[in-house]
C-alpha cells in the first residue's frame, strides 16, 4: 500500500512540475480583417495643409492633372472640385486622395455630359475592354 501511495503522488508531482515549465501560450484573437487583405499601413498624422499639399502632388504626378481639380482638406477630410471628361478620373481622384493620407473624402467632382453619354454608348454596344480578346478585331 505505500508504494502505490508513493508512485501516485510521484505521479502527481511530475504532472504538477511539467505544468509549471510549459510556458502559456498566447490567447488568440479574432484577426481584425480577412486573411486575404493586406495590413493597413499606418498613415502619418499629417497637418491639413501638409495633407493638401500630398494630394495636389500625387494629383500632378497623373493623368488626372490635366482636370485642374481643386483641392481642400479640413480636419483630415479633403474636398474636391472640378470637372472632368473622363469618368474614370473621379473615381480615381478619391483613391489618391485616400492614399496620400485622408480620412474621408467629399468628392464633388463633376463629370461632363459627353463623357455620361460616351459611356452609355459603350455600355450599350457591349464594348468593354475586359470582353475583348486579342484575336478579336478592334472596332472604331
Amino acid at each position: 500500500m505505500g508504494i502505490v501511495k508513493l508512485l501516485l503522488s510521484l505521479v502527481v508531482f511530475s504532472i504538477l512540475v511539467g505544468a509549471q515549465q510549459q510556458k502559456p501560450s498566447p490567447a488568440k484573437t479574432a484577426p481584425d480583417a480577412p486573411s486575404h487583405s493586406r495590413p493597413k499601413k499606418p498613415t502619418p498624422n499629417l497637418t491639413d495643409p501638409q495633407l493638401e499639399a500630398a494630394i495636389k502632388a500625387k494629383f500632378a504626378k497623373s493623368k488626372i492633372n490635366a482636370n485642374k481639380f481643386t483641392v481642400r482638406v479640413s480636419g483630415g477630410t479633403a474636398t474636391i472640385e472640378g470637372k472632368t471628361e473622363v469618368i474614370q478620373h473621379k473615381g480615381t481622384a478619391t483613391r489618391m486622395a485616400r492614399t496620400a493620407g485622408a480620412r474621408q473624402v467629399v468628392n464633388k467632382v463633376q463629370i461632363s455630359d459627353a463623357a455620361r453619354a460616351k459611356a452609355q454608348q459603350n455600355l450599350e454596344s457591349g464594348r468593354r475592354r475586359a470582353q475583348v480578346k486579342r484575336s478579336d478585331p478592334r472596332s472604331n
